[in-house]
């Protein structure tokens, strides 16, 4: 199949939180176009089962092969565990999850599938990994409790355990929580390294177009780059998408997705 390079990267997510991806893809790909889809009626994933998961995942992937995308990133954790696999083969095109990164901490349904450490350990079988599901910091991070007390004491009972184990690395495992970056960070202090599993999704699709020959090469700018689409609430995400990305949304669509 002959693949447009000029075309848009598609992005999914359960609900905002693939918006940390789409906020590292303009940083560093700047010449890419996007559309996003947020599963805002149906979020969260985390504690949808893994056939559920697969079917919205590929609801979603058919509305967005509809937009004519080159590419698809899937911007949740959990649909990265339970539906990529899935769904790899029915697509001619590339499609990348945001596990690839690992993770120390996650949301129920991610550190329960166990994909997280089976993957690092088959990049260092010497490595000791801690699975931390911390479900309450999606709904925190969706009130917009990014800098709140509230949220704060929250993480610190969820984050005691690492601390008591030592790590040295803390991969964040859910893509809502690179929003809470200043509050972890303050919690585990400076001596651990932190990973943002967005920034590196990024990077990785930088790699993957360059490699497939699907960089964009278009210089003429486009009036709205970048679209953006949910299954609901879609006032409260475009506010939100406001708050965090680097470019001012004028409009979010509602689309009913059961359709796709």
């Amino acid at each position: 199949m002959n693949i447009d390079r000029n075309a848009p990267v598609g992005v999914f997510d359960s609900g905002i939180g693939g918006l940390t991806v789409a906020r590292e893809i303009m940083r560093n790909l700047p010449s890419e176009k996007i559309v996003y889809f947020g599963d805002t009626a149906r979020v969260p994933y985390g504690s949808k089962s893994r056939e559920t998961v697969i079917r919205y995942s590929r609801q979603i992937i058919h509305f967005l092969q509809e937009q004519k995308v080159k590419a698809i990133v899937v911007a949740c954790n959990t649909a990265s565990a339970f539906a990529l696999d899935a769904v790899r083969d029915e697509l001619d095109i590339p499609i990348i999850g945001v596990i690839e990164s690992g993770a120390r901490i996650g949301t129920v349904g991610t550190v329960g599938s166990g994909i997280h450490a089976s993957y690092l350990k088959e990049l260092d079988p010497e490595i000791t990994v801690i699975g931390k599901a911390c479900p309450l910091f999606v709904p925190l991070v969706e009130e917009g409790w990014l800098h709140d007390p509230v949220t704060e004491e929250v993480a610190r009972r969820y984050l005691k355990e690492l601390q008591d184990q030592e790590i040295d690395t803390l991969i964040l495992g859910c893509t809502h929580y690179p929003l809470l970056r200043s509050t972890i960070r303050k919690i585990m202090g400076e001596e651990v390294r932190l990973v943002n599993p967005a920034y590196e999704t990024a990077l990785e699709l930088r790699k993957l177009l360059a490699d497939m020959g699907l960089a964009s090469d278009e210089t003429v700018e486009e009036e709205f780059p970048y679209r953006f689409y949910v299954s609901d609430l879609a006032e409260k995400f475009k506010d939100f998408a406001n708050s965090i990305l680097p470019y001012n949304v004028e409009k979010t669509q509602k689309i009913d997705i059961e359709k796709y």
